[in-house]
């Protein structure tokens, strides 16, 4: 049974039925990694969120096409509680460059909107899925080769960042990760060390995170066949576990952040991207 009424100003799908005890657990553990990884990484979980989400709706039922969609917006939407837990304990640690949020975020707000209110909405699930891997696999790609910058490259200008900002903001919006995967390297490329860059990229989910899914929810309002519990693109019993969870373990990644070589944080970061990549290229080639 669907139902539907005002949730504020918005209308929210009801949840028609309590969650089984096998879904609270897989969403809880789902969540516990991907909050780690958020503090580790400073990718937001995002890169292993839509995936495994993706599979968990796909065994409910939900059409492999949404499926893709909905563990997009989902994730994104998990990242506002990830990127505020994790940042504290960066920001505790003097490793945030809030310098660089403040250049970056005007241009993330807006590539953002673009993506999940335009582009967004008009690609097929499917689609998403394969822009998804090779995002990741080029970003995997880069932390492997790990190639020194030269010593004299530096961030951008005033209107470079912005314009960064803006790529970063548009492409997290269409693979819904909070930005980890293109900011991290571009900083680093920037001769900004590792650990600066993966606490400000954590720093950055957040405005990535609120204006995503803002879009996510508007372009979802008029989407057919959404499952119970929706709000636009959003599947709410998934960001109630997983946001939870995930707020717990941030704080623990962002502490191992600091006491891990780089080189190593750098080959997690790849490693685990480059097996995801492999799944959601799959996933999207099966059409």
């Amino acid at each position: 049974m669907h139902c539907t009424g005002p949730l504020l100003f918005f209308k929210a799908r009801c949840v028609t039925s309590l969650l089984d005890p096998v879904l609270i657990a897989e969403l809880a553990a789902l969540g516990l990694g991907t909050g780690f990884l958020a503090g580790l990484l400073g990718i937001g979980g995002g890169m292993l969120m839509v995936p495994f989400i993706t599979i968990i709706m796909g065994h409910r039922g939900v059409a492999s096409d949404l499926a893709v969609k909905m563990a997009i917006a989902t994730s994104m939407a998990t990242i506002i509680f990830t990127s505020v837990s994790s940042v504290r304990a960066h920001h505790k640690r003097g490793a945030v460059r809030w310098d660089i949020v403040r250049r970056l975020a005007p241009g993330i707000v807006i590539g953002s909107l673009l993506g999940s209110l335009g582009v967004f909405a008009l690609l097929k699930g499917t689609v998403l899925a394969i822009v998804f891997a090779l995002f990741v696999g080029f970003s995997a790609t880069q932390m492997f080769l790990d190639r020194k910058p030269k010593p004299t490259r530096q961030m951008p200008g005033t209107a470079g960042q912005l314009s960064a900002g803006g790529a970063i903001g548009f492409i997290s919006g269409l693979v819904g990760a909070g930005g980890g995967f293109v900011s991290v390297p571009f900083m680093t490329w920037c001769n900004i060390s590792i650990h600066n860059a993966v606490a400000t990229s954590a720093a950055l989910g957040f405005p990535i995170a609120v204006a995503n899914v803002l879009g996510y929810v508007v372009s979802g309002q008029s989407v057919q066949g959404l499952p119970g519990g929706s709000f636009g693109y959003i599947w709410l019993p998934a960001l109630a576990v997983i946001a939870v969870c995930s707020v717990l373990t941030a704080p623990l990644g962002a502490k191992a952040a600091h006491n891990l070589p780089v080189k190593k944080l750098k080959r997690v970061f790849a490693s685990i991207l480059y097996l995801l990549a492999a799944y959601m290229l799959w996933k999207g080639l099966q059409g």
